[in-house]
């Protein structure tokens, strides 16, 4: 009989090669963990892959186990159906391609290894060929994506500058605000580093400043500066608020003055984000004479803000305090507060300095209970630190003023974040936090809610209501406003000159409004969102959505789930069916909610910066979902606070208590069990707006995982950032913030990485640039950030170019 086309008949080896072994143990645990955990998936309605994956290894391993080629060809079908299957899911987004096929093809190599191969019976070749073939093409697959990212965009900035009257930068060689001008529009026209010259920039000198985390500090101990520079002289804050003055040419200090701070353990915080600059008319005509020298004292002031709620005037020159400012050159921030108890009311921006007050707002600790500080914003004036107003947002009339015998509104909303003020229109932009308990708010009053989590524009002179533009109604994912607002003039749709105010929202949104009124000029419909409160809550139905926006384009889906295999991305999306999760502004819930954007926003305190000349805003919105569980009273979490310990938990994740309601509330980043990212790449970008068309120009992810992952190879993901852009008529912005340590430089007009510096410690902090001795300077403060996880430090770095230039 003729038999030379009938396969041989099977031999039965003893499976006792290594190989062998190694391949169907693999197989076989792969293929019960697939096909169990695709089952869990399947049953909460997720995708029936991976049982189907499952299956096709436990059928491979016995095909291997039986010495039959056709485990190659299975192999090969499973390849080659997956790669279809991530293709159809993610497109060719190589970081979401990966965790599909990562682990498929690295065995699909091993499997066609000569050591391996030789293990197989008929039909061995072929099927070597068949698997050889998918394994190339997933290769090219993943090649293309690596080359055609489907997350940025390529765009060139217009070269022409815009015609409009815009809101002044600062003209000379200063940064005399936390945004360059109290504007905040972190733009500088200088540009002696420009875009043509930026990659020949060197560290120029670098200072210590000793103040580094103790044994009483909280988790979250961060560097947040953004120094002042003022006639080749800088001016900043450490994490506890020591106030330092150095030269600006060679870092060298000139003098240090030590507020003192006792922080303990629950502080939310121990940060400052700057100090403020102030001038008498004595001092301005001098400037005006061109004397900046030999002028009295306290004629020119740093106004310093304390965590334990005092508030420092001092002398420029000597860094000594100003004896005619309030007591001895301190002011009590807490008279008057409901609750007194350190680190509960936290003044961590810098105020806004007019010609006539200090405007002073500070944070409440989150999601502690309902008896914390009041969330007061008050106007001292600058010379002596007398009350000259209080608007109290969660008061009936919250300009009044409480006698000895009373006190301001326990728990009104605060303003955290630093603010911006138009001198023209003497107003001040404050933008507002909600009322906590952040997470519940079924006990909140009609007071309570009226000015939370919205643009609040007083008068700075008399502290009068201008007008209030509300972001979220009833907020109970804490969405405050968490950016200086910046000011800056556009045309509206008639071509029309508006002066406008930029409110970047938590929520991704950015609410654009005239800043003389508070309406909207880029409309922001309210639109209806998902119900469903939590027992004694209640919810708004509708929430604005401005136009103009970096917010997820769709929801999130099980397609969106990550992880570094299909291991943990498997479980990443039988966690996501689980919560609750309707899109934005899904109610907290004791199921969990998925909270997307996340706690930490779109955006964070770093907010834009924008090129007035040219109306361009940089932007650095970062994509790391949250996970919000309410929980219910019960043994060990009681309704009412302990007598004793500390008052609060010294982070804003975690296990928070919320006293005083029916849940406390448990936040954490939406994670794997290994934990990474359940949502896959990119968590962070930089991108740029055009102002007068409100279109994205260009997308870039940002950030490598060199710094955030057990063995630190630098993959460009685009990571999570804290900290914010600062941009230069060089047509440069620089950079800091992610969770890898290095400054950036970049181009305006394309997104192009022009220069990159290590930096010794995380660089949380905005940059920022000036000029001494006819020399342009960027500078960073690298001290790390402590819930962030990145490395602390106490460093303040400036780079500069070659002397050539």
């Amino acid at each position: 009989m003729n038999t030379s086309s009938s396969p041989p008949p099977a031999r039965h080896r003893s499976p006792s090669s290594v190989p062998k072994w190694i391949t169907i143990v693999f197989l076989v645990l792969s293929g019960l963990y697939m096909a169990v955990g695709g089952g869990w998936l399947i049953a909460v309605g997720g995708s029936p892959y991976y049982v189907v994956a499952g299956v096709a290894m436990l059928v491979i391993a016995w095909l291997v186990w039986r010495a039959n080629g056709l485990a190659l060809w299975l192999y090969a079908a499973l390849l080659l159906g997956t790669l279809i299957w991530a293709i159809v899911e993610s497109g060719f987004d190589f970081w979401a391609l990966a965790p599909r096929l990562d682990v498929l093809v690295i065995v699909g190599i091993w499997m066609v290894l000569p050591f391996v191969l030789r293990i197989f019976t008929w039909p061995r070749q072929s099927g070597a060929l068949a698997l050889g073939a998918t394994i190339v093409l997933s290769g090219i697959a993943l090649a293309y994506a690596v080359f055609n990212d489907p997350q940025e965009l390529d765009g060139t900035v217009r070269a022409a500058p815009s015609a409009a009257a815009t809101a002044p930068a600062q003209q000379d060689g200063d940064w005399r605000a936390y945004g360059n001008t109290q504007t905040g529009t972190r733009y500088s026209q200088l540009a002696q580093i420009n875009a043509g010259n930026a990659h020949e920039l060197k560290e120029a000198w670098r200072f210590r400043t000793g103040d580094m985390k103790g044994p009483n500090d909280p988790v979250e101990i961060t560097d947040e500066v953004t120094p002042l520079a003022i006639d080749g002289t800088l001016f900043f804050c450490t994490p506890h608020q020591n106030a330092i003055a150095l030269d600006g040419a060679t870092g060298k200090e000139k003098w240090r003055f030590d507020p003192k701070l006792k922080p303990d353990p629950s502080f939310q915080h121990v940060t400052c984000r700057g100090v403020s600059y102030y001038e008498t008319p004595a001092a301005e005509q001098a400037r005006a004479a061109g004397n900046t020298t030999n002028l009295p004292m306290c004629a020119r002031r740093i106004v310093l803000p304390v965590n334990d709620g005092r508030l420092f005037e001092l002398d420029a020159a000597s860094g000594k305090p100003c004896p005619e400012f309030a007591t001895n050159g301190v002011l009590d921030l807490q008279h008057l507060q409901p609750v007194k108890t350190p680190g509960q009311y936290e003044p961590t921006s810098p105020p806004i300095v007019t010609s006539k007050v200090i405007v002073v707002a500070g944070a409440v600790t989150d999601n502690y209970g309902t008896r914390e500080p009041s969330g007061v914003i008050r106007g001292f004036d600058v010379n002596t630190g007398k009350l000259l107003w209080a608007f109290d947002p969660g008061a009936h009339d919250p300009n009044a003023i409480p006698d000895d015998q009373h006190s301001y509104t326990q728990n009104s909303p605060n303003s955290w974040a630093p603010a911006a003020y138009d001198a023209k229109l003497d107003l001040v932009y404050l933008p507002m936090g909600v009322t906590t308990p952040d997470i519940w708010g079924g006990n909140r009053t009609p007071d309570q809610e009226r000015y939370a989590s919205g643009l609040l524009a007083l008068n700075a002179s008399t502290g009068k209501l201008a007008w209030f533009y509300q972001t979220v109604h009833h907020d109970l994912w804490d969405m405050d406003l968490p950016a200086q607002p910046t000011i800056a003039d556009i045309r509206d749709q008639s071509g029309n000159i508006v002066p406008a105010i930029y409110a970047p929202a938590k929520t991704g949104n950015i609410f654009v409004l005239d800043r003389r009124t508070g309406k909207p000029i880029v409309p922001a419909p309210e639109q209806p969102v998902p119900q469903g409160a939590a027992k004694g809550d209640r919810l708004s139905p509708t929430q604005p959505f401005s136009q103009l926006t970096f917010r997820p384009a769709k929801n999130l889906t099980d397609a969106d789930m990550w992880g570094a295999t299909m291991y943990d991305q498997l479980m990443c999306r039988v966690i996501f069916h689980r919560l609750k999760y309707e899109g934005p502004f899904t109610p907290p819930s004791e199921q969990g909610t998925l909270v997307f954007p996340g706690n930490l926003g779109m955006f964070e305190w770093g907010g834009l910066a924008v090129d007035t000349d040219r109306r361009i805003a940089i932007a650095n919105p970062i994509a790391l979902p949250f996970v919000s569980k309410l929980v219910p009273r019960g043994p060990g979490n009681p309704i009412d606070p302990p007598q004793a310990g500390q008052a609060g938990t010294g982070t804003e994740v975690g296990i928070q208590p919320q006293y005083g309601v029916p849940y406390g509330v448990e936040l954490n980043p939406f994670l794997s069990p290994l934990r990474l990212p359940c949502k896959q790449p990119a968590w962070g970008y930089v991108a740029a707006l055009d102002l007068d068309t409100n279109k994205v120009i260009w997308k870039k992810r940002i950030g490598t995982t060199r710094d955030a992952s057990p063995i630190p190879v630098p993959f460009r993901m685009g990571m999570p950032m804290l900290g914010g852009p600062m941009t230069t008529a060089g047509h440069v912005f620089f950079i800091g913030a992610t969770q890898d340590d290095y400054l950036r430089a970049f181009s305006t007009d394309t997104g192009e990485k022009l220069w990159e510096a290590r930096l010794p410690a995380g660089g949380q902090a905005t940059p920022m640039t000036y000029e001494a001795n006819g020399k342009q300077y960027v500078l960073i403060a690298a001290g790390g950030h402590g819930s962030f996880l990145t490395k602390l430090g106490d460093y303040v770095i400036a780079y500069a170019l070659p002397d050539k230039h």
